[in-house]
């Protein structure tokens, strides 16, 4: 198998941007938006049963882009990501590699954060449930319900899926048949079995806040609102939830406060990490709460949109403003397992793609609605459509040194008259420049980053065309006056639309982007959302070059 080309040279890439890109990371954001507010998003914490896969890296970026946007706006933004350790399937599976489960979640949490080291994530906040500050946070949040009367022991039964780490309800099981011909109870979502379960717990008195959840999902917080409608019948009839196990059956966690005998329930343990990271308790950050957004797979929706509003109103703290659900990555039609051979290795697809470039695919053709599609050769496809022979054609067309030999960004104030070299349609597009901003704000402030792209492409495809139209090739080789005006124009209309989007491209291809201001000659402190009006004065182009290489498909 032949690897692929890679479509700009990673290595002086890596060499020229890593160090701005790390400082990034670990001092997060610097300055804050004109009302003050301070913005948290977060992603789940991604449970270490497992390698990471494709779909954990989509979260991450797309809550990442999400977090570069806000801070492009001047908003003060704090961004966690993190893994969840505790729990069932963690002791079965450190017992399973002949390890302690603290070894074992060092091993796989230690993999998390070099996937968002090398996905170029710039997160705030890398929280792990094994660490004291969350063991503090979660603890005393349960003894805040539990004082305010929320929970109390009782026997609990009922159908239990380690998978999930949840009991389930008559409708959520169903009967399947195995290879052997036994019957057996699976969960209706996930497949995975089930088994009766019958133990004295506690109980936390979810059924107290239907109307609450109700009066929070009216104010539309659940996007997109498609899966609006299946929260809502989760909410209809709400049972009372067990919020601890036995400590016997499930050693690895968190125990009950003033009873060592249980344990605290995985998902109200992981759900804390949220509080956990914004100070809580004793640091509370009261500024960040409640979060703007948190980014979610559909799988995790009912714990998000139910349970944890739930277990926040019980403990007189404001639910999240948004829950921002995703649906999932499939490849050639089926879900990612290890059975079926399928599980896409993010690593390795960073080291064949780069990290911008796995990211404009994700983002492009990631799905809210529906599963998205994933395949190397159309990661390969957009890549070189988009990336390679749009906007680093258009960049090399126009920065050519024998095309513009004067190495400069000619001003509009240069141009005395666009519509004497341009259609009126032309004109008419580029004057639409200016309108770019607003658009993609909107866009980008919804979430909605595919859509975002296509408008931004739309103006790069354009001016490809305008350049393929009246070859400033052939004009650079005139001497003539009239030639040169005509040069001239046609340079300034195409960087013009070159330097818009790649300011508003940030959020995606950050390092691209990066490098492309720079070769137009733009500043650092000129890349801002303001400064998408139409630039009036010459630039002299920057010395650094883009290289972009098409990319070849695997065979």
């Amino acid at each position: 198998m032949q690897r692929p080309r890679m479509f700009w040279k990673r290595q002086k890439l890596r060499n020229s941007y890593c160090c701005l890109l790390k400082r990034t990371a670990t001092t997060g954001v610097e300055s804050l938006r004109d009302d003050g507010v301070p913005y948290l998003i977060t992603t789940p914490i991604f449970y270490v049963n497992a390698a990471p896969h494709i779909g954990h890296l989509y979260t991450v970026m797309l809550a990442d882009a999400a977090c570069r946007w806000q801070r492009l706006k001047g908003q003060q933004v704090l961004f966690s990501v993190g893994t969840d350790e505790h729990g069932l399937k963690i002791q079965q599976a450190a017992e399973s590699h002949n390890t302690s489960p603290q070894l074992y979640c060092d091993r796989v949490s230690a993999m998390f954060k070099d996937l968002f080291e090398k996905g170029n994530i710039t997160y705030n906040e890398f929280i792990r449930t094994t660490e004291n500050r969350h063991f503090e946070a979660v603890q005393t949040f349960w003894e805040i319900l539990q004082n305010r009367g929320y929970i109390y022991k009782g026997q609990y039964e009922g159908w239990y899926s380690i998978s999930d780490e949840a009991f389930l309800t008559d409708e959520e099981v169903q009967d399947t048949t195995s290879h052997d011909g036994k019957v057996q109870k699976v969960a209706v979502s996930s497949g995975q079995p089930v088994t009766w379960m019958k133990e004295e717990n506690y109980i936390f008195r979810l059924s107290a806040f239907n109307q609450q959840l109700t009066s929070w999902l009216d104010a539309k917080v659940i996007q997109p609102a498609q899966f609006e409608p299946l929260v809502r019948s989760w909410v209809e009839n709400l049972p009372d939830l067990s919020v601890s196990r036995q400590r016997q059956r499930l050693s690895w966690g968190i125990p009950v406060p003033g009873d060592s005998s249980q344990t605290i329930y995985v998902w109200l343990d992981a759900l804390i990490n949220y509080l956990t990271v914004a100070g809580y308790p004793s640091k509370f950050q009261h500024a960040y709460w409640p979060p703007a957004c948190q980014v979610i797979g559909k799988d995790i929706l009912r714990f998000h949109a139910v349970y944890w509003p739930a277990f926040l109103f019980a403990a007189g703290l404001s639910p999240p403003s948004k829950i921002l659900c995703h649906s999932h990555w499939l490849v050639d039609g089926h879900k990612m397992s290890k059975s079926r051979g399928n599980v896409v290795d993010p690593m390795d697809r960073l080291e064949r793609y780069t990290a911008d470039g796995l990211r404009y695919f994700l983002l492009k053709e990631g799905a809210y609605t529906s599963d998205g599609n994933y395949s190397d050769a159309r990661v390969v496809e957009r890549i070189n459509s988009d990336l390679v022979n749009s906007i680093g054609n258009l960049l090399n067309r126009v920065t050519a040194p024998s095309v513009n030999k004067q190495q400069y960004f000619p001003a509009l104030d240069d141009i005395t008259d666009l519509s004497k070299f341009l259609s009126q349609e032309d004109v008419e597009k580029y004057h639409s420049l200016a309108e770019l901003a607003d658009q993609i704000s909107l866009l980008y402030d919804d979430y909605a980053f595919s859509r975002a792209l296509d408008k931004l492409l739309t103006h790069i495809y354009w001016a490809n065309g305008l350049v393929q139209a009246h070859a400033p090739w052939v004009l650079a080789k005139s001497s003539d006056a009239e030639s040169q005006r005509h040069l001239k124009t046609i340079l300034h209309v195409a960087m013009e639309t070159l330097r818009i989007c790649g300011i508003l491209l940030q959020p995606v291809i950050p390092v691209l982007s990066d490098r492309m201001l720079t070769r137009l000659g733009v500043s650092q402190t000129d890349r801002g959302i303001a400064d998408c009006k139409q630039n009036s004065l010459p630039i002299l182009l920057g010395s650094q070059v883009l290289l972009l290489n098409r990319i070849s498909a695997s065979k």
